[in-house]
């Protein structure tokens, strides 16, 4: 395993402790609230690495070795025997509304996590969301027979205003994946507004625009990008760069006598030539000169592209005239921190419906091997996406743990409900039955999400 994937498997266990330890809190802290008996708060599975009893219930504090998860034991006598005196403090003996509060604190505190990060982000540093301006639009795309043209930008979809490109996409994925029509409001240049309706007919051409990577693909337009200079930042050791002789700081003028403009424009011409041999017309201190590579071939999502191994020299920066920022009060970051959260977990609850039924592709499913990577590319990319990252992925384990299956939060909570319709709890053989759907369940969206994972790696 390289350096950066070890770099990569510690910020997501960073961000899986963090975010397990605060699930199993909002149980722990809500229980003792109520009268439960905790008898132990742990923090990973398997073999204890530290432990501490402590307090008048004699708690057990555990970290344990494997940090994916984690638990809180109550005091329940369907586990063993209960002395008398105890009884009353014993989870199934506790009102079915307060065992109820008790399953959905841990969801909750997940929630209320990425509130208070949002919060905290949007108090500090305010909001600044990148304009959805249209750049280049595909000539036949459903984009250009909507009438989007290059130059707009989109203030709103489907009635929802957007004030960036990241409500742009959310508002396509939704609208998309289920109606198959978005409803467009465009700003021209000018400042002249128009309506437009883009439609993408066909279940499975619909599905294919939710597949990671594919919506603006398959819609044929693209966001307005700045200008980076075909200038190398850094050359792959061994890559086709790097054999040909090119080094950090050239830059690339022209391939086979083609001008390349920039970056973005080097990537379009070598991506579709995997497999040949081009001349690369590059200035190396304001030396002309040439070299012939072969460009390699690699394969993405399911296409052969081509790869000369080389990044540029400087990341994107966006001028202002493409950002809109807003500063807000302590009290107006709060409010858009909720909003904001509400939305995303509304929209994984669609989502993640659709997915069940076939409108939306399963390959958006995200294992460890994803999850990690996202985690080392968020922290190497700063403070404030890392946190962006926990915030998205508190909010997925609050929504996921919400879900009817048994073995997760939302399956005890059905059962706790089922008790308290009937009168008495579902028998041991009903309740095992659930358990053993949710564990084949969960084990088969963990085989789809790592098989997604081995595809995206390994092509």
């Amino acid at each position: 395993m390289s350096a950066l994937w070890y770099g990569k498997l510690l910020w997501f266990l960073v961000a899986v402790s963090l975010l397990v330890t605060v699930h199993e809190f909002g149980h722990y802290w809500v229980a003792r609230r109520l009268g439960f008996k905790v008898l132990r708060f742990s923090v990973g599975f398997g073999r204890p690495l530290l432990k501490r009893v402590w307090g008048r219930d004699r708690t057990e504090y555990v970290l344990a070795a494997i940090p994916l998860g984690g638990y809180v034991k109550l005091l329940d006598e369907r586990e063993g025997g209960v002395a008398a005196e105890e009884l009353p403090r014993s989870f199934t003996r506790r009102p079915v509304w307060q065992r109820v509060v008790v399953l959905l604190a841990g969801p909750a505190f997940n929630i209320a996590f990425a509130v208070l990060l949002l919060w905290g982000m949007f108090w500090v540093s305010g909001i600044t969301e990148v304009r959805a301006i249209v750049g280049e639009v595909n000539a036949g795309s459903p984009a250009a027979t909507a009438g989007l043209a290059s130059g707009d930008e989109i203030v709103a979809v489907g009635g929802r205003a957007a004030e960036g490109q990241r409500e742009v996409v959310f508002g396509l994925l939704d609208d998309l994946s289920g109606s198959g029509r978005a409803a467009l409001i465009l700003r021209d240049a000018s400042g002249k507004e128009r309506q437009v309706l883009l439609e993408v007919d066909g279940a499975d051409a619909r599905r294919r625009l939710t597949e990671p990577e594919q919506l603006f693909n398959g819609l044929g337009f693209h966001f307005r990008q700045p200008e980076i200079p075909a200038r190398v930042g850094a050359v792959t050791p061994g890559g086709p760069a790097d054999k040909a002789g090119l080094q950090p700081g050239d830059l690339i003028t022209a391939v086979d006598g083609e001008p390349i403009a920039d970056f973005r424009a080097l990537v379009a011409r070598i991506s579709g030539a995997p497999g040949a041999s081009v001349a690369i017309a590059y200035q190396r201190d304001g030396v002309g000169s040439s070299v012939r590579l072969q460009i390699a071939s690699e394969t993405v999502e399911g296409r052969t592209v081509g790869r000369i191994m080389v990044t540029p020299a400087t990341r994107v920066s966006y001028p202002d005239s493409m950002l809109r920022h807003i500063d807000l009060s302590p009290v107006r970051a709060l409010g858009k921190a909720a909003q904001e959260s509400w939305d995303m977990t509304v929209l994984q609850a669609r989502l993640f419906s659709r997915m069940l039924l076939g409108q939306v592709s399963l390959k958006n499913l995200s294992g460890p091997l994803s999850i990690a990577e996202y985690a080392g590319e968020s922290a190497a990319a700063g403070v404030s996406a890392f946190l962006g990252f926990l915030v998205l992925i508190s909010l997925s384990l609050g929504f996921l743990n919400l879900l009817p299956i048994p073995i997760l939060d939302g399956g005890q909570i059905v059962f706790q409900l089922i008790e308290g319709v009937k009168g008495s709890p579902l028998s041991e053989r009903a309740q095992a039955l659930g358990q053993q759907l949710g564990i084949l369940l969960l084990l088969v969206l963990m085989g789809v999400a790592l098989f997604n994972d081995f595809a995206r790696q390994f092509g």
